[in-house]
């Protein structure tokens, strides 16, 4: 203690002896600098006034948005200007004394007199006591009141202007994020992100690489805002565990994922967490190994989500994105329209799930712990889809990963993409929907009734060449059909193999290919209906509260070349005039487990 009194009075000494050696001098010295002097002097043959009262301290209720260090000093009504910058002085006098330098950034004489200080924290218990002081506050951030769009995009609930308001913060839910390091004390996701121990990454490219922390964290720290960040995030209460398996440069191996995916396993497996996602915001080549992997922490009972790709391809080319058991996410721009950037844009087809924002996407930079920026890309889409997904597994924790894939599909925006800015080869099997969290008025749960159409990839142009659509783990195969642009089929039937129900469609002769449509469902305890389209030509539509398992389509003198289910309607094609086929759907709906079944 005494040595610390010793070194104030020495650092004080020695500011004191600088300053006078200035007035000395016969050098030019400023008329600030001669009246710090003296309140210097003048303050140090005065004994302190602890019998003033203090003045009062403020500061934001916000944690997040204070700015410690800066602080406003507002000054009592009637105060004159020159008594402002007395008191400036006066501080600054009273601080160099104690051996501290403070910074007189802003002065105010408008709406109230005051001055904005850059100072330590320590100089807080002189300011209060300086005369004139009615109370100081510290400096805080402010934010414009806007909801970005991309969050404006997933309410159903858009009554509420300015508010982003889902139905919970996905408190519930825990989350394993594979991606870049994170900087864990951004104050968008301070608190909310657990750095693990596993770190499984390649040298970067080059000689020389900058590996600051601001270009090693990029990419992980965005991503961690767009799912749980205070501002930009879609599920605020979601905790976020960073598994590093990519590099600062964004370059991870397939080793190193699967080193990774085994490391949460094993975490998982000591300490168990339910619901549970896995964030994979990249995409590598074709690789049955890391599709194997990634189907084995599915069937352990984990949700898995991944980018699509941004590379304006077939997204069952890339893995993770190619695994059926996998929810593969493509992005849209504010137009709701197919990313695209000038040579790169996201992947589409039959392999994508669901659609979300990925364009502009505002969230935490990693350049300071209050920055931010925007970022594009299937990445981001999926970080939105990891936290929808959050948000309905805090409804429905037991809900699998089938199921939930189902609600995320029946809480989407359908039919809002052009296809004609698809590529032609996906127009058909690309899902036309893009996520949206639930309504707040919504019961669904995982024991509803809920479909979707899968399509296989189409087969070979050989007569009977065949091709195999699949449902995923805990989805009910109840109808198959195909389809083929030419008209071309030789059928289509389903059959089973090593217990998991297969819809085959078969190639006719002359035929350019095939496509196999399974009509893949969740839920139990329905009640069906066959319903046939309203006039020969026209489609076949399911009501509202019941959900297309069937679609067929009958000839009556065309040809027809194929019936598929088009969200909850029977889509039929034919040749020869439609007016020689009706569509066929079978249309169920949940029936309650109290009610009886129809006879």
């Amino acid at each position: 203690m005494h040595r610390m009194k010793s070194f104030v009075t020495v650092g004080c000494l020695s500011f004191l002896l600088g300053l006078v050696a200035v007035v000395e001098s016969d050098e030019d010295y400023t008329e600030e600098e001669e009246m710090i002097l003296s309140l210097i002097l003048q303050d140090d043959t005065q004994p302190e006034a602890e019998s003033r009262p203090s003045a009062q301290f403020y500061r934001c209720t916000k944690d997040a948005w204070r700015m410690p260090g800066q602080y406003i000093v507002v000054m009592r009504n009637g105060t004159h200007v020159n008594q402002v910058e007395r008191t400036g002085h006066r501080l600054r006098a009273k601080a160099a004394k104690r051996g501290y330098l403070i910074e007189i950034l802003q002065t105010y004489s408008g709406a109230f007199n005051g001055f904005l200080v850059k100072m330590s924290s320590d100089v807080l218990h002189m300011a209060v006591k300086l005369p004139h002081v009615e109370y100081i506050e510290e400096d805080s951030s402010i934010f414009a009141q806007s909801i970005p769009w991309n969050l404006q995009r997933i309410l159903q609930n858009k009554h509420e202007t300015g508010k982003y308001s889902p139905p919970n913060d996905g408190a519930k839910v825990g989350m394993y994020l594979l991606d870049t390091s994170v900087q864990v004390t951004h104050r968008e996701i301070e608190d909310r992100v657990m750095v693990t121990d596993f770190n499984s990454v390649p040298e970067e490219d080059g000689v020389r690489v900058h590996r600051q922390a601001s270009q090693c964290d990029n990419h992980g720290t965005h991503i961690a805002g767009v799912v749980s960040g205070r501002d930009s995030g879609v599920a605020r209460g979601a905790s976020v565990n960073s598994v590093r398996v990519l590099n600062c440069q964004g370059k991870g191996t397939v080793s190193g994922a699967l080193a990774g995916l085994e490391y949460i396993q094993s975490s998982l497996t000591s300490q168990p967490i339910r619901p549970v996602i896995l964030l994979l915001p990249f995409v590598g080549g074709f690789s049955r190994t890391l599709n194997a992997a990634c189907r084995k922490m599915v069937e352990s009972g984990a949700v898995l989500i991944a980018a699509a790709g941004n590379y304006n391809d077939d997204a069952c080319l890339y893995s993770p994105a190619s695994e059926p058991e996998v929810i593969t996410v493509g992005a849209v721009n504010f137009a709701d329209q197919p990313l695209s950037t000038g040579t790169t844009g996201t992947n589409v087809g039959r392999c994508v799930d669901v659609f979300a924002p990925g364009d502009d996407i505002i969230s935490a930079s990693s350049d300071c712990s209050t920055c931010f920026t925007t970022k594009s890309g299937t990445s981001q889409a999926a970080a939105h889809v990891a936290g929808i997904a959050a948000v309905l597994l805090n409804l429905s924790p037991n809900s699998s990963s089938a199921e939930l894939l189902q609600q995320l599909r029946y809480h989407s925006v359908k039919q809002v993409i052009s296809p004609e800015s698809l590529p032609l080869d996906h127009r058909l099997t690309t899902p036309n929907m893009v996520v949206a969290l639930p309504d707040p008025t919504s019961t669904l749960t995982g024991e509803d009734l809920l479909c979707r159409s899968v399509w296989s990839e189409r087969s070979a142009a050989k007569g009977f060449a065949t091709a195999t659509a699949r449902c995923r783990h805990g989805e009910e195969m109840l109808s198959c059909s195909s389809f083929s642009q030419k008209g071309a089929r030789a059928g289509e039937r389903m059959e089973e193999r090593d217990g998991q129900k297969e819809c085959v469609a078969v190639n006719g002769n002359g035929g350019q290919g095939v496509f196999a449509v399974a009509r893949c469902c969740t839920g139990h305890k329905a009640q069906c209906q066959m319903l046939e389209s309203p006039n020969r030509g026209e489609d076949a539509e399911c009501p509202p509260d019941h959900q297309l398992t069937g679609c067929q389509g009958l000839s009556r003198g065309s040809v027809i070349h194929g019936a598929f289910a088009l969200g909850n309607t029977c889509v039929i094609h034919t040749s020869g005039g439609n007016r020689g086929a009706v569509a066929i759907a079978t249309c169920c709906r949940h029936r309650p487990s109290h009610q009886p079944p129809d006879h």
